[in-house]
C-alpha cells in the first residue's frame, strides 16, 4: 500500500513563458518572460529564510497567452488546482510572485484565500485549472433541473 501522499509536500513549479514580447517592444531586447524566469531562478537559488522552499522555476517556449505577456503557470502536484497569470512585469512583480508561490506551496489543494493572495495573483489571473483527478460535473444530469 505504501506511505500516503502529502499533497503539500509536492514540489511547486513556476513555469514561465520565455518567448512572448510586449507589443511595441524592441524585437532585439531580452524578452520579459526570459527576464522574469532568470530573476525568479536567481532569487530561488539565493539562500535565506525569505525564499520559499520546495519551489522551482522553469522556462518554456510558449504558454499560448501571447496577448497577456509575460505569463506563468503555477502548479504543485496532481491534487492541487493550478493557475495561469499574465501581464506580469519582471521589474515589479518578483516579490509578489514569490510570496504567492510560498502561500500556494503551504496549501494541500492549491486554494489560497483570495484576500491572502498578492494583488498580482488576484487581478491578473488568466485561468484556474482543476486537478486532473478531480471529479467533474455530472454531464448526464438534466441541466435545467433545479437543485
Amino acid at each position: 500500500m505504501g506511505i500516503p501522499r502529502n499533497p503539500a509536500a509536492d514540489e511547486v513549479v513556476l513555469t514561465v513563458c520565455t518567448t512572448c514580447r510586449r507589443e511595441g517592444s524592441d524585437p532585439d531586447a531580452p524578452r520579459p518572460g526570459r527576464l522574469l524566469a532568470d530573476r525568479l531562478a536567481d532569487r530561488l537559488a539565493a539562500s535565506g529564510d525569505d525564499q520559499p522552499s520546495g519551489v522551482r522555476v522553469r522556462g518554456v517556449e510558449c504558454l499560448s497567452a501571447c496577448t497577456r505577456s509575460c505569463t506563468l503557470h503555477l502548479a504543485g502536484g496532481p491534487a492541487r488546482w493550478s493557475y495561469v497569470y499574465g501581464d506580469l512585469d519582471p521589474d515589479t512583480h518578483l516579490d509578489d510572485i514569490l510570496a504567492g508561490a510560498a502561500a500556494y506551496a503551504a496549501t494541500e489543494d492549491g486554494f489560497v484565500p483570495w484576500r491572502e493572495r498578492p494583488v498580482v495573483f488576484r487581478k491578473q489571473s488568466i485561468a484556474r485549472i482543476p486537478p486532473v483527478d478531480m471529479p467533474g460535473v455530472d454531464l448526464s444530469a438534466d441541466p435545467t433541473a433545479k437543485d
